[in-house]
Parts: structure tokens; sequence; C-alpha cells
């Protein structure tokens, strides 16, 4: 019984020690892929190939440890990545696979943001449903109380009222938001929210406050290496100039901008820098060299016509491919759930098939040890009863060698039968007496062994006392 138990308790202290070395590992891991998560999505205006690449990374491993918040924030942060290389395919694949996780996680703020990135794709070919996902996603972030995402969706909102040309209703989305980040201290932000002020003042032909505004975040975005705004404010800021007349301020910025956007790889970026060129070579007077750019202009033009009208019809297709491998995921996850619960009822029936082994053989060698101490008093009766049976044939040898005395023999006779019932017998009925008790458990099996080898020594010494009579003659019995 003793062993059975130390088994049992070495099996759940290994088993503990096991889970929770699982635990420390999960928890290096989970928090490894949050860092790489983070990391990806602050190299987004700086580097997006490498905000796809740390994303990538932080997949994998998320998937290997199933761990949900990770794998949905990995797909929504490459998704990122590949918006802002212009690949909208991707993006929305990668969109619609983190908004698929964090619905079934009920993670509300995270289905929130994903709303918003969807938002941000449809900018460029469908301002009306882009307009649904930003105010979808406000209603979430306004019951969450969430200021962040509260004001990058007022930053977004203000963005399609722009493309719409109602620069006073973005214009006041805007104030709106910056009010917020200043409020964060987001400075990364900060800088989205200055130039586009300074965009719309520059619509409003407030050329003064509009160079104010857009030359503080080239500033600003130079100092924290975001390269997409120091490129898109610089567009601005050229046209701004080409519209004052200072052609020379112009240049300047043009060249800057277009390192920037070839550092990017942003080909959207690239041709509208191709366009303001054109604007700048035509105001110089410069027709020749302004109509390369413009045939230029129309054939990426064009192109990018055609990649927005694939794109649009891709955004489609992939939402219902993604409806379908939704609903494979969701199989894949019950199945996966069924195998985790099938594996621990296996393990727990084994830890207790261990249990009932180790009491079962327990018992069976307590068993044998009574049935082996059993053995050798039956053992011992039996000598006992043939030295009886010996010492009634001697008797009886006695009786017949001495049949001219009968009278005498007949009183020994009478005498030794009256030892028997009295001296012999006792300690038998006692020996049996014992044996019963032991078999129904009412007597110490050590205190039982006692007294039955107390009666067999009483026999014995009766049985040496009858003999040494038998040899001596009759004698008076007591």
């Amino acid at each position: 019984m003793k062993r059975t138990f130390s088994l049992l308790v070495f099996f759940l202290i290994t088993f503990v020690i096991y889970a929770k070395g699982n635990d420390d590992i999960t928890q290096k891991d989970t928090t490894e892929i949050i860092k790489l998560n983070r990391q990806a999505y602050a190299n987004r205006l700086t580097s997006p190939e490498q905000t796809i690449s740390d994303a990538s990374k932080a997949l994998d491993m998320a998937v290997k440890l199933d761990y949900k918040a990770g794998i949905g924030e990995a797909y929504r942060v490459r998704g990122i990545g590949y918006y802002y290389l212009n690949q909208a395919t991707a993006a929305i694949n990668d969109y619609l696979n983190a908004l698929s996780t964090f619905e079934k996680a009920k993670d509300l703020r995270s289905q929130a943001k994903v709303n918003n990135n969807i938002g941000n794709l449809y900018l460029d070919n469908n301002l009306t449903k882009a307009l649904e996902y930003f105010k979808k996603s406000l209603t979430i972030t306004e019951r969450l109380n969430d200021s962040s995402l509260t004001a990058s969706l007022y930053m977004n909102i203000g963005n399609v009222y722009y493309r719409k040309n109602s620069f006073n209703q973005a214009l006041n989305y805007y104030d709106k938001s910056n009010a917020l980040f200043a409020s964060l201290g987001d400075s990364a932000n900060l800088v989205q929210c200055l130039q586009n002020r300074g965009v719309i003042y520059y619509h409003l032909n407030d050329y003064d406050k509009a160079e104010k505004l857009l030359l503080a975040a080239n500033k600003a975005a130079k100092a924290q290496d975001l390269n997409k705004p120091v490129a898109s404010t610089n567009l601005t800021l050229a046209s701004l100039y080409i519209a004052q007349g200072k052609f020379d301020e112009a240049e300047r910025i043009v060249h800057e901008g277009e390192a920037y956007a070839a550092a990017l790889k942003d080909e959207k970026l690239t041709n509208d820098y191709n366009y303001t060129i054109y604007q700048l070579e035509f105001k110089k007077k410069n027709y020749e060299k302004a109509l390369r750019y413009l045939q230029m202009i129309f054939r990426q033009d064009s192109s990018i016509h055609i990649s927005n009208e694939s794109t649009q019809i891709n955004l489609i297709q992939e939402q219902f491919k993604q409806e379908a491998k939704q609903r494979d995921t969701e199989l894949l996850l019950v199945n996966q759930q069924n195998d985790r619960i099938k594996f621990w009822a296996v393990t727990v029936v084994a830890g207790l098939l261990l249990v009932v082994i180790g009491l079962l053989v327990s018992n069976v060698k307590r068993k044998a040890a009574t049935n082996a101490q059993l053995t050798g008093l039956n053992e011992e009766v039996s000598r006992q009863k043939d030295n009886l049976d010996r010492v009634n044939h001697h008797l009886e040898e006695i009786i017949d060698e001495r049949t001219k005395d009968l009278q005498v023999k007949n009183k020994k006779l009478s005498d030794y039968s009256s030892y028997l019932s009295h001296q012999i017998r006792g300690p038998i009925a006692t020996l049996r007496g014992l044996m019963n008790l032991e078999k129904e458990g009412l007597v110490d099996e050590k205190e039982c062994i006692n007294m039955m080898d107390k009666c067999v020594s009483d026999i014995d010494q009766k049985i040496i006392e009858m003999s040494e009579m038998l040899n001596e003659g009759p004698r008076t019995i007591v």
C-alpha cells in the first residue's frame, strides 16, 4: 500500500512539473510573439517590408502554439504592411483572417482595429464602403472608451471627407483626432495629423498655414525616421511651392520626396511624384519634358485604373473565399478541441488505472502472505493430529498386551479418556475458535498467531505428559 501511494505521488508531482514547465515555455514564447507584432507595427511607416517579415515570424510562432490573440494580431499587422506596399489583395486576405480569429475569441477591441484597417483599404476605390467600416469600428471603440483607436478613426473619417472634397468637414475630424493624439502623446500619429491638416489648408488656399503645418510634419517625420509621411508630405509641399511659383523650392522638395518613395518601393507615390514633376515642368514652360512625364503618367494611370478595378473585384472574391475558409477553420478548431479533450481524458484514465493496479498488487501480496501463514498452521495441526493417531495406536497395543488386568486397564482407559476430553480437546477447540475469528477478521493477526502457538504448545505438552504416564504406569489424573 505504501509503495502504491508513493507511485501515485510521484506521478502527480511529475505531471505538475511537466505542466508548469510547459506554462513557462508558453509564457516565454507568447511574450516573444507580442514583441514581434509590436515591432512589426512600429516599422509600418518606415519599412513596410520589415513589417511583413516580422509579422510573418510572429504568425508562424503563434500558429505552432495555437495562440489565438497572437495569430489574429500577426495577420492584422502583416495586412497593414501589405497595405502600405499597395498590395490590396494580400492585405484584405490577412485582414479577413484576423477578423475571423478575433470574432471567435470575442475580442471586440481587436475587431474594431481590423474594421478600421479594412476601411483604409477601401479609401482608394469605394468611399461608401470605407465609411461604413470606419463607423462600425467607431461604434465599438466609443463603447469601450478607447481613446487611441477613436483618434485613429476620426483621422480616417476625415480622410473620407477629404476625398469627397468636403474640406471643412474633414478638417473638423482632423482637429478632433489631433487633440486626442496630443493628449495620448502619440508622436507618430501627430505627424500624420499635421500633414492632413496642412493638406486641407492647402486646398482651402491658406498657403501660409499649410506650409507651416507641412514643414512641421516633414521635420517631425524625419526626426522619427517615418519615411512614408516624409514622402507624402513633400508631395503637398511641392504642389504648394508650384502654386506660389517657387520652382527651385519645389524641385528640391520633389527630389527629396522621390528618394524616400524609392526607398519605400511605393509605386503609387512614385507615380504621384511623376505627376508633380509634370506640373512643375509645365509651369516652367518646359513643355517637351512635361509631355514626356504626361505620357508616362497616362500609362501609369491606365495601369493603376485596371489595378484598382481588379483590386475591387479581388476584394469581393477574397471575402467569399474567406467565408469558406472561415467555415473550414471553425471545423478544424472544433476537431482540435475534441482531440485535446480526448488526450486529457486518456491521461486521467491512465492515471486512475495506475492507482487501481497499484492497489490490486498490494492486495494480492497481502492475501498471499495470509495464505502462507494459514498453510503453515494447517501443516502444524496435521502433524499434531498424526502424533495423536500414533498415541492412540500405542494405547491399543498396551490394552492388547495387558489383557490380564482388565479392570486396571479399563480404569486407565477411562482416565485417559477424561484426560483427552479436558486437557487436549480444550486447546484444540480454542485453536479452532481462533482460526474462525481470524477468518472473520475479528482478532489481531499477531495476537492470533501467539495464542495458536500457545494452544499447540499445550497440546504438545499434554501429549508428552500422556506419553510419560504410559511409560510410568497408572497414576492419578488431576
